[in-house]
């Protein structure tokens, strides 16, 4: 009785595992366009170039504090920086007032099979409290929108989404795990979810440091079951090839197992699983796009992106938006 009762257990975790897992675009791959918003007013076309490449789609917004030059009120603005100028524009009026059209029509039609729509993902520039309790309630604004959950006596315990057109990620800072979860008031959804973070390694140097983040077995990486506010993994390529994308050589079986033993194990616990940031240019081709994520070519970023669909990245994060939905479709992605 007691071994069939421990069966019965372990099948519902892994039932409530991959419910989860699914409701992310059926646990296929989706395109994450990073940095999706613009730099000094310049590359103001990011936004509408994602959402014009097709659904679902992930959107990138770093945030900071920036105060108004008029009224003198400060706001969570989008920015590459944490120091801003007051003229960066404010997440309200840069995303959820430009993608309103598209959130109201999902809502008239309800198609909930195919929600989330968007998988808007915060990078916060600055953790300040001031910023993270206005971002809160900006999203209270916007709560018939999003993707919630309710409240669980167990953190551990991974309570059901009530399915909307967008679904918030954040990431795996304390502070937010403190706001935006553990001082909720009682009764209270959760309106976004955090990353868990990658274990600190210690390391004498940057070199040792590499080498141990792309040869670690991911249990050393990932430790901890997901909670009900910490539900995803975010990755540097670092953890596949040793030095990450400048440094990385050609593609080979031993590196594509290395990616699918990460994705793997983080299905396994019941996390989403995320790599940044995935680009293939020729530097001339750049649009305003960092260095540190280029592997130096189309070929290369390409064998990189089918590995990745082919493992089950959840997340694949790119500033080549329209190349990687070509190529996601070529390869039998939406």
């Amino acid at each position: 009785m007691k071994r069939t009762l421990c069966f019965v257990v372990a099948a519902l975790g892994v039932c409530a595992h991959a419910a989860q897992l699914d409701f992310l675009n059926h646990n296929h791959p989706v395109l994450d366009a990073h940095n999706c918003y613009p730099y000094d007013g310049k590359w103001t076309d990011r936004l509408d170039r994602a959402l014009s490449t097709g659904f679902p789609i992930g959107i990138e917004q770093d945030i900071a504090w920036g105060i108004d030059p008029v009224t003198g009120k400060g706001r969570p603005v989008v920015t590459h920086t944490p120091k801003t100028t007051g003229t960066e524009p404010t997440l309200k009026d840069h995303f959820f007032e430009h993608v309103r059209p598209i959130v109201e029509k999902a809502l008239k039609e309800n198609d909930r099979a195919h929600w989330p729509l968007i998988i808007l993902h915060f990078d916060f520039k600055s953790v300040d409290p001031v910023v993270l309790h206005a971002v809160w309630d900006l999203l209270g604004e916007y709560q018939d929108w999003i993707t919630t959950a309710p409240p669980t006596d167990d953190p551990h315990e991974l309570a059901p989404f009530d399915p909307k057109p967008l679904l918030v990620l954040t990431e795996d800072a304390d502070i937010q795990d403190k706001i935006f979860f553990r001082d909720l008031p009682k009764g209270t959804r959760l309106r976004l979810f955090g990353s868990m973070p990658t274990a600190r390694i210690e390391a004498s140097s940057r070199q040792e440091r590499q080498h141990l983040a792309a040869t670690l077995p991911p249990e050393k990486l990932l430790v901890g079951r997901p909670t009900n506010f910490r539900r995803w993994w975010n990755n540097s390529w670092d953890e596949v090839e040793e030095g990450g994308q400048t440094k990385a050589g050609e593609w080979t079986l031993a590196t594509e197992a290395r990616l699918r033993s990460l994705v793997n194990y983080a299905h396994s616990l019941g996390y989403w699983i995320r790599f940044y940031t995935l680009d293939g240019f020729a530097p001339a081709d750049g649009q305003g796009w960092g260095a540190g994520y280029n592997f130096g070519s189309p070929e290369r970023v390409r064998a990189r992106w089918k590995a990745a669909i082919d493992a089950g990245v959840d997340l694949i994060a790119t500033d080549q938006y329209e190349d990687l939905r070509t190529f996601m479709q070529e390869n039998g992605t939406k």
